[in-house]
C-alpha cells in the first residue's frame, strides 16, 4: 500500500508508539485528514532516545526491511553526500486486504535534524515529508508531516481509517527499534 511507502519515507517516517503499547513515558500525536485525494499526516512523538539514536534508526534505510515488517526491500540506491536515493518495496495489510507497494524517494538529510523526503518513482502518485529531530529534556520530539496523493484503491475504499492505521504501525515500530537500541 501506498500509506506504509509514504510512512516509510517518511518516514520514514516515522518513528514512534503509544504509551500502552511500550509502557515507557512518551506520547504520540497524530493527526491526518483527507483533501479530495490527497492525505495530509501530522505526528509528534517525545520518545526518551538521544539524538543519535533517534537518527540511526530513522536513516537505518538499509536495515529497515527488519524494522518495519511490511518491506520485503529497503535499500540506498546511491549517495551524494546528504542527498541519498532510497528504493523500498512491501506489502501493506488492512485487515484481510494486501497491497503491493513501490518507491523511489530522494532523501534530503540535514543531519541529526531534518530528512526531507520526495518520491520520485512508486505506487503513490506524489509523497514529500518532512521529520524533524527535536533535542528534549527527556530524550527527543520527532515531528513528521507528510502529504500523500494516493492513486490506491484500498486507501481510497477505507480512507482515514486505513491511513491513520498504517502511520500509527509504522511509529509504533520505529519507536520500537529506537528503545532497542539504547545501551
Amino acid at each position: 500500500m501506498q500509506l506504509r511507502t509514504v510512512a516509510i519515507s517518511l518516514l520514514c517516517i516515522f518513528l514512534f508508539a503509544s504509551q500502552a503499547a511500550f509502557g515507557l513515558d512518551r506520547k504520540l500525536d497524530l493527526a491526518v485528514q483527507q483533501i479530495d485525494r490527497t492525505y495530509i499526516i501530522d505526528a509528534t512523538v517525545d520518545v526518551p532516545v538521544t539524538v543519535g539514536i533517534a537518527w540511526d534508526v530513522l536513516t537505518d534505510f538499509d536495515h529497515m526491511t527488519s524494522i518495519l515488517g511490511n518491506l520485503n526491500t529497503s535499500k540506498v540506491l546511491s549517495r551524494n553526500g546528504n542527498i541519498w536515493q532510497v528504493k523500498q518495496e512491501g506489502i501493506a495489510r488492512y485487515g484481510p486486504l494486501s497491497y503491493s507497494f513501490e518507491s523511489v524517494r530522494e532523501i534530503r538529510l540535514e543531519p541529526k535534524t531534518r530528512i526531507v523526503s520526495k518520491s520520485l518513482s512508486g505506487t503513490v502518485a506524489r509523497m514529500n515529508s518532512l521529520t524533524e529531530v527535536i533535542p528534549r529534556d527527556q530524550g527527543v520530539q520527532i515531528r513528521y508531516h507528510a502529504e500523500m496523493l494516493t492513486g490506491s484503491m484500498l486507501a481510497r475504499m477505507f480512507g482515514l481509517p486505513f491511513v491513520r492505521h498504517e502511520v500509527e504501525e509504522q511509529l509504533q515500530r520505529m519507536a520500537e527499534e529506537m528503545t532497542k537500541r539504547v545501551p
